[in-house]
């Protein structure tokens, strides 16, 4: 959670897993997992504003959420951070709601209400009694078209950013490292620029700036609503055309990153000190796939076997056996224009973190050209087809899902073929692409060590 309790670190396997309704039973086994296609209904309103609709589930709860195609890698150059100032500004006052009135109309009623920002989407959500859809369906396009972005909201939220961006980077011993993973892996894509902005950056910033960047990305036909769980479908209709139907949207086109990421020629070596490190670590990182890449789901499965609990190989080799580090992973950070693929570890005692390197290659070698044990492989996979299906079983979830597949695909179906392309994956395919995106291939090495006395961080 953010300071302002604005932020849900989100489960996304590969973009979306989870998505149905009522579930009528499902039998779990990694490898012949049959679940019905999800019901749901899509349209499209005159104002470009997309709506999915997916009644079912019961339980009297329904969630209400809107994705907006604006995220980090939007945000306007010298200015990061704009659209997480968003997430927060949206729940400031409009010209009929008083500022964090959303959480007198979803948590007053038993309900909650949350939001967050990634690289290309910031989202917003509430679940709350499924009687209170109406006014929820009102509130969401009251501060999609009258947010008041004025400047005692606009100060209010940059320092509560601000704080937050003190709180999860600067306070948090290895938040420098995890950080400085953007900046130094992409070579030219806005990826580059941190989702949580810069305090500079912020500080730069003009109500001017931040208007225009609300009046480009804050419009109907550049968001997604979805509504899920337990609601008469017509009468959703009904509410959507009556709240959302007379919105209107600029004439001028929205703007898109068209960047094309550069493929990384030459290894790097970057050297990052930081005021308060207990323990040295190293960061290897690669460049990997975009998300809608068929090699998503195989680097998934990679990403878990290395690094998915106590007993996966990173942690088992570096940590227990070896006792050379205090923690080690491995993570596959995909998105819709380009991805990374990165290895890491905290050392268990003041080394010199190079000499992480070399037990964090072996154990990803071993892994690529070594025998993979089909229990292991078959325990992963389950433990990954449990995950998206317990996400399932809420509106919340199925939701998120959706919103997730149409961010990164613009194809909500995709929620049901990745369950089938999760189920499919082989040893042969984790061993292919950890060789065609890891093994000799050009990374970038970080280290990250205590900075010397007198030094600036």
């Amino acid at each position: 959670m953010t300071s302002s309790m604005r932020r849900r670190d989100w489960l996304r396997l590969g973009g979306a897993l989870a998505a149905s309704a009522g579930l009528p039973g499902w039998a779990l086994a990694a490898s012949t997992l049959t679940v019905a296609p999800m019901t749901l209904q899509r349209r499209t309103l005159a104002n470009g504003l997309q709506v999915l609709a997916q009644p079912g589930g019961g339980g009297g709860s329904v969630s209400v959420q809107v994705w907006y195609r604006v995220g980090g890698k939007d945000d306007p150059k010298g200015r990061s951070g704009f659209a997480h100032l968003f997430e927060h500004l949206m729940f400031k006052s409009t010209a009929h709601l008083k500022a964090e009135q959303f959480d007198r109309l979803t948590e007053d009623v038993g309900g909650e209400n949350n939001a967050f920002t990634a690289e290309d989407t910031t989202a917003y959500f509430e679940v709350v009694p499924s009687h209170h859809l109406e006014r929820l369906l009102w509130a969401e396009a009251e501060r999609m078209s009258t947010l008041n972005v004025d400047e005692a909201n606009f100060h209010s939220e940059r320092k509560v950013v601000e704080e937050e961006y003190r709180q999860r980077v600067l306070a948090n011993p290895y938040g420098r490292l995890f950080e400085a993973m953007a900046p130094n892996g992409y070579l030219e894509h806005p990826y580059k620029r941190p989702v949580i902005g810069s305090i500079e950056d912020l500080e730069a910033a003009s109500l001017d700036d931040v208007r225009a960047f609300h009046a480009t990305y804050y419009r109907p036909d550049n968001a997604v609503l979805i509504v899920t769980g337990d609601f008469d479908p017509a009468d959703l209709d009904r509410w959507v055309d009556k709240y959302f139907g007379p919105l209107t949207h600029p004439d001028t086109p929205i703007p898109r990153v068209n960047v094309a990421e550069p493929v990384r020629e030459k290894p790097a070596q970057v050297a990052l000190t930081a005021p308060n490190v207990p323990l040295p670590a190293v960061m290897l990182i690669w460049q990997g796939p975009k998300v809608t890449s068929d090699d998503n789901p195989a680097l998934q499965v990679a990403q878990a076997l290395l690094s998915a609990g106590d007993s996966s190989r990173l942690n088992q080799a570096l940590v227990y056996r070896q006792r050379v580090a205090q923690s080690a992973g491995f993570q596959a950070d995909l998105h819709t224009d380009a991805g990374l693929l990165t290895a890491y570890a905290i050392a268990s005692g003041k080394r010199q973190p190079q000499t992480l390197v070399a037990p964090l290659m072996h154990e990803i070698e071993a892994l690529a050209r070594g025998p993979i044990a089909a229990a292991e492989l078959d325990k992963i996979k389950t433990q990954l087809l449990t995950s998206a299906l317990n996400e399932r079983q809420t509106a919340l979830g199925r939701g998120q899902a959706l919103g997730w597949a149409m961010i990164q695909y613009n194809d909500p179906t995709t929620v049901d073929r990745e369950l089938q392309r999760l189920q499919a994956v082989t040893a042969d395919d984790v061993q292919r692409v950890l060789r065609q995106y890891v093994i000799g291939h050009p990374a970038v090495t970080l280290t990250y060590t205590q900075e010397t006395e007198g030094a600036q961080g």
